[in-house]
């Protein structure tokens, strides 16, 4: 038998009740669309030649597989006619005949595994079938086709749920859906289906029948993982293999020798990568394709998106997108790091700091009430408390550039563009409107006038005149 793999997943479904105007299959769990978690799957297990058969909301479902895969066929469903029909359909628009194997799964079910498909597919190139059913066994197959099998103990048919007998109905074993298919037999065997059935539909699952009846060897491959064949029809079922997905993923890190110290409010995306003696702290979301290195802290409270935290580095309550967190670094907390952030190794983006487009040299801080928006800090330089990095000068964008070693104060206004050169300082309340040399001191306000007696004058009788008064006559004025 050929190892030539070709697999179809069938995303033809209204999913009409999960009551959106997205399509069913691009609704996510761990970062993924369901149907990018179909095509992974397979794609993983080895298909040279992958076929999403499409039909309602086809626009938006063409568009994210392309984004997914380009090189995926894509085969459009007019009309809705069964599972039997869009494989006709699928097999159709591949032009050429498959060779090898057929693999057929849905885009529904993001809980399967590649390695379920490939233990599937070596039980059924090893046993030389015409079909292995890959099955479960249910505690409620309500809803399930059912795995009829004869005196045997052989797989003699597969009955949907509404045209099963009751003592059908009462069979555990269930259909998933999922068949490996000897190439030249479905191609013969999905033409030749015939809609007799309750729903007036060409049934996939009736080739079963017809390669027994051929004497052809069928066969069913027993997952254990039942959830592994669930799929989702509505809001309250994506949620809950949302959940089982999470949980899974957390214990596939935990064994891999990450801390996860609450792991029912932690959440890890698919993509996500991470090193050994990483710590996850409650409450943490670690999103997209981000990535953490060895020894880094983050959480609690705590949502990184596609952001790369390096080893040893520290994030603690803060929100990030798009950025690098450099190793020994630490951020946070009340830390908003917008899309461009670059933080040095063992740089400081400290409590109340938000920064976007900013490249944070090595040892740079930035400690605490700071806006860094379109800037360059050098290598070791301190900014202020209260400092303003004014980008945005009502039409366009401008850049800042902060020197090595330089010291800013409080309270600093920087105007983009504007440069502050390396171990230059700045005094605090300074708007900074031009360049600042190397290892000069700029400052911008006046010299401070006090006026004598004002408050005597200006508040007489106030709770502060009181006070003034009462301070001069202890201090014998």
């Amino acid at each position: 038998m050929s190892d030539s793999l070709t697999a179809i997943v069938l995303a033809a479904g209204a999913g009409t009740r999960m009551k959106s105007r997205r399509a069913k299959v691009l609704h996510e769990i761990g970062g993924r669309s369901l149907v990018g978690h179909a095509l992974t799957a397979v794609r993983e297990v080895g298909a040279a030649r992958v076929v999403a058969v499409v039909g309602h909301d086809r626009e938006q479902v063409c568009a994210a597989v392309t984004e997914i895969d380009p090189g995926i066929v894509q085969a459009v469903q007019e009309e809705q006619r069964g599972t039997g029909h869009a494989v006709q359909v699928a097999l159709d628009a591949l032009g050429d005949a498959p060779e090898g194997t057929v693999l057929i799964t849905y885009g529904d079910v993001p809980l399967l595994q590649a390695q379920t498909l490939s233990e599937l597919l070596i039980d059924h190139r090893g046993a030389g079938r015409a079909v292995t059913i890959l099955s479960a066994e249910s505690a409620d197959p309500s809803g399930y086709g059912r795995i009829v099998r004869d005196s045997e103990g052989a797989v003699a048919a597969i009955r949907e749920h509404k045209d099963a007998t009751d003592d059908e109905r009462a069979i555990r074993e269930i259909n998933s859906g999922i068949l490996a298919v000897e190439a030249a037999f479905l191609e013969h065997a999905v033409h030749s289906l015939e809609a007799n059935n309750a729903q007036g539909e060409l049934y996939l699952t009736d080739i079963v029948a017809k390669a027994v009846r051929e004497g052809r060897p069928v066969g069913a491959h027993v997952l254990e993982d039942v959830w592994q064949t669930e799929g989702v029809n509505d809001r309250s079922q994506l949620a809950r293999l949302g959940a089982v997905l999470n949980r899974r993923t957390t214990e596939h890190w935990m064994r891999e020798g990450v801390t996860i110290i609450d792991p029912a409010t932690t959440w890890i995306d698919s993509a996500v990568t991470l090193e050994p003696d990483v710590t996850l702290h409650p409450g943490t979301q670690l999103l997209g394709a981000t990535s953490v290195g060895a020894g880094a802290e983050i959480g609690p409270d705590t949502t990184l998106r596609n952001v790369e935290v390096g080893t040893e580095a520290t994030v603690v309550r803060t929100h990030g997108s798009d950025a690098v967190v450099g190793a020994g670094a630490t951020v946070g907390p009340f830390a908003y790091l917008r899309p461009g952030t670059e933080l040095g190794e063992r740089g400081k983006i400290g409590t109340f700091v938000e920064t976007k487009n900013a490249i944070i040299g090595a040892g740079a801080k930035v400690p605490h009430l700071t806006y860094v928006g379109d800037a360059d800090i050098g290598e070791g330089a301190n900014i202020g408390a209260g400092t303003i990095f004014a980008n945005y000068d009502g039409v366009a964008k401008h850049r800042t550039s902060v020197g090595r070693h330089a010291k800013t104060s409080s309270n600093n206004t920087f105007v983009a563009p504007v440069a502050i050169g390396d171990g230059a300082f700045t005094g605090a309340g300074t708007t900074v409107r031009e360049d600042v040399p190397p290892g000069a001191l700029a400052v911008s306000a006046g010299q401070q006038r006090t006026m004598e007696g004002w408050v005597r004058r200006k508040r007489p009788g106030t709770p502060s005149d009181e006070a003034a008064q009462q301070a001069q006559e202890s201090a014998g004025e």
